[in-house]
């Protein structure tokens, strides 16, 4: 007997390419988007930004494959991985990047290893 939140963890949910989204999105498993989104996306679980998608707004999720188009600000907690056709402007946070050949990133990206950074002011 399998319990609900496995099943949810497992889960994908599919934005197909003819759907269009006008504000903000949240998952507990993973999502694959083809579609257009206009606002924030949040998923505690994987995100696949499939070839046809645009997204306009902040992204944040556990890990990230993108060969589509993003504008705004992706936040990774594991590793975000930008495909030969992916189109990123915007600034990154993430712990591990891969960036394949062909790929267009224009903004700043800042490797985090997990840990809160310490700044101190004397």
């Amino acid at each position: 007997m399998s319990h609900k939140r496995d099943s949810i963890a497992e889960d994908v949910s599919i934005i197909s390419s003819g759907v269009k989204i006008d504000g903000n999105l949240y998952s507990e498993g993973n999502v694959r988007v083809d579609g257009k989104i206009r606002g924030n996306i949040s998923v505690n679980g994987n995100l696949t930004i499939g070839d046809v998608s645009e997204i306009n707004g902040e992204v944040k999720a556990k890990n990230i494959t993108m060969s589509g188009k993003v504008l705004g600000k992706i936040n990774s907690l594991e590793k975000l991985k930008l495909e030969s056709k992916a189109y990123l402007k915007g600034d990154l946070i993430t712990k591990y990047l891969i960036i394949e050949e062909g790929a267009h990133f224009e903004g700043f990206s800042t490797m985090n290893n997990g840990a809160p950074s310490e700044q101190k002011e004397e």
